[in-house]
């Protein structure tokens, strides 16, 4: 059995967690939790490779990451000087 590994991106919504991934435009889920979006989006990826498996058409490959980028706040003094 082939194992595929996507990027997922979860985003604080309004009053739930919405999330994607940015190497399988269309498939997103959502959940009351981020626990819950990311569940969701498990099972997402699931059903969008199975059908993509099924119609014959090629996996992506994943080539989306992700990372941090630490930037200190500069004070006032700093900013004009």
């Amino acid at each position: 059995m082939k194992m595929y590994r996507f990027l997922v991106v979860i985003e604080k919504a309004n009053n739930n967690y919405s999330a994607y991934s940015p190497d399988l435009p269309g498939c997103v889920a959502a959940g009351a939790t981020c626990e819950e979006a990311e569940k969701n989006m498990y099972e997402a990826i699931e059903l969008h490779i199975q059908g993509l498996l099924e119609i014959r058409l090629p996996i992506p490959d994943s080539k989306s990451f992700a990372e941090y980028i630490a930037v200190a706040e500069k004070s006032n003094m700093e900013q004009t000087a």
